[in-house]
C-alpha cells in the first residue's frame, strides 16, 4: 500500500529505505567528524604522533592534521608539543607504561639524574608508580644504604637487585597498565610508614588545579605517600605542565621542588612561580 505524504512534501519513505540513503551519504559528508576519531585514536594508540607521521596514516595535508589536533586539544584530549601530539589521561583512557617510555626520553632521564643530587641526607624513600618514577628509582646512588617504598612492580623489581637497597612494596591490587598497586590495602598499609621523602608523579600540573591524575585509586595513593613523607618531590616532563586530569590530589606548595625539562618554558614557570611552586627545569 503507497503512504500518502503530507501536503507540500515528496514521498514518505519506508525507514529502511531512509537508513539506506544515510549509508550512502559521500564520504566527504561524514569524514570530517570521523577524522578527529580516527587521529584521536591513532594518538592513544601510539602514545605520541607527529604530524607528517599522521598525515601519511590518515591519508590527509599536515595542514588538516594540525587544525583537527588543535581542535582536540581545544576539547582537552591532546596536548602539543614540539611537534609532537600526546593523549591527555582522562577518567576513561590512560596510556600504558610502555608507552610512556617513547616520551621525552632525554628530559626524563636528566630529571631522574637531578633527584639523586636532591636526596639529601633521605634515608627512606617513597617512589611512586610510572615510568618516571622509574627512572628515578634507577638514578638512586648505588653505594647508598637505602629503604624504599613503592607502590610500583617495576620500581621493586628494579630495585630488589642492589645489596644496599632494602624494598617495601605496598600490597593491593595492581593495574594492568601502570601495573602500579592501588586500593584500600595499598592505601592503610602506606599510612604506616614516617618517611624521609617522596618521589611523586602526576597526569597534570595546572596552577588552577594542582596536581591530577585519572583514577580515584590511584590518587588515594599518591596523597597517603605526601601524608607520610616529610619532603615532597615532584618529577614530571614539561607536557605534563597546563594540563588537568580527573581526580586531584595535592596543591603546589605541598612540594619543595617540581622538577621537570627545560622545554617548559619561562613564560609558564613565571606562572607557577607566581602561584608558590619551586620550579627547577634542567
Amino acid at each position: 500500500m503507497a503512504l500518502d505524504a503530507p501536503a507540500g512534501t515528496g514521498p514518505v519513505l519506508p525507514e529502511h529505505s531512509r537508513s539506506l540513503q544515510r549509508a550512502a551519504l559521500p564520504a566527504s559528508a561524514v569524514r570530517p567528524a570521523s577524522r578527529s576519531e580516527e587521529l584521536l585514536a591513532l594518538v592513544r594508540r601510539r602514545g605520541r604522533i607527529e604530524v607528517s607521521e599522521s598525515a601519511r596514516v590518515l591519508s590527509v595535508s599536515q595542514e588538516t592534521v594540525r587544525r583537527e589536533l588543535r581542535k582536540l586539544e581545544a576539547q582537552g584530549l591532546v596536548r602539543r608539543s614540539y611537534g609532537l601530539a600526546f593523549p591527555v589521561e582522562t577518567s576513561s583512557f590512560e596510556t600504558a607504561l610502555s608507552q610512556r617510555q617513547q616520551s621525552f626520553p632525554e628530559e626524563k632521564a636528566r630529571i631522574a639524574a637531578e633527584v639523586a643530587r636532591r636526596l639529601g641526607e633521605a634515608q627512606t624513600i617513597f617512589v611512586d608508580e610510572g615510568f618516571q618514577p622509574l627512572l628515578a628509582a634507577r638514578a638512586l646512588p648505588r653505594d647508598r644504604e637505602l629503604t624504599v617504598v613503592t607502590s610500583s612492580l617495576p620500581v621493586a623489581t628494579e630495585l630488589s637487585a642492589r645489596p644496599n637497597v632494602q624494598v617495601i612494596i605496598i600490597g593491593g591490587r595492581v593495574r594492568g597498565k601502570t601495573l602500579g598497586v592501588v586500593d584500600g590495602a595499598a592505601v592503610d598499609m602506606l599510612r604506616t610508614f614516617r618517611l624521609d621523602l617522596g618521589l611523586i608523579g602526576a597526569n597534570g600540573v595546572t596552577v588552577e588545579d594542582g596536581l591530577t591524575t585519572p583514577d580515584p585509586a590511584v590518587a588515594s595513593v599518591k596523597a597517603a605517600a605526601i601524608e607520610v613523607s616529610r619532603r615532597r618531590i615532584f618529577i614530571g616532563a614539561h607536557h605534563k605542565f597546563g594540563v588537568t586530569s580527573f581526580v586531584r590530589f595535592a596543591g603546589l606548595d605541598d612540594f619543595e621542588a617540581m622538577i621537570t625539562g627545560t622545554q617548559l618554558g619561562s613564560a609558564r614557570a613565571r606562572a607557577f612561580h607566581a602561584a608558590g611552586a619551586e620550579i627547577v627545569q634542567v
